[in-house]
């Protein structure tokens, strides 16, 4: 079973949903995208296999989003991808891949909606917000 996360060991949400699934008994591949950003190739397949646009990966909080003017719709895609690659920290995260889809996790428990093994039990986050187990189905 091959799990992917890009992440950033900096962010709360991105360190929960790196623990979910090693709750779940996975050990993923974990990229630090602010060290080894994906390829544009990569990251327009990220993209594609989430089905959302550039601009809804965007992460504005501690970026240079408002300085770049991102809010501005004249940006295309492509653009917004090249930015992205020259600033990562543009990159919303985590993101994760597995064999059952490729999710922005945000709140970090969406990533059990595609993880092989969910069933991890209760989880306490950072926090302390504890995510209930799922009902057995």
């Amino acid at each position: 079973m091959s799990i992917t996360i890009y992440h950033n060991p900096s962010c709360g949400t991105s360190r929960n949903t790196l623990a979910i699934i090693r709750q779940s008994g996975a050990e993923p591949r974990v990229v630090e995208y602010l060290k080894t950003p994906p390829s544009r190739d990569e990251l327009r397949a990220l993209l594609l296999a989430m089905g959302i646009s550039a601009r809804d990966l965007l992460r504005r909080k501690g970026t240079p989003y408002d300085e770049l003017g991102l809010d501005d719709p004249k940006w295309t895609d492509d653009q917004l991808i090249g930015l992205m690659l020259e600033h990562p920290i543009l990159i919303n995260r985590p993101i994760v891949v597995t064999p059952l889809g490729t999710r922005l996790c945000r709140p970090s428990e969406t990533v059990l909606d595609i993880l092989p093994n969910a069933d991890i039990g209760a989880f306490t986050k950072e926090d302390g917000e504890v995510i209930p187990a799922r009902e057995k189905k």
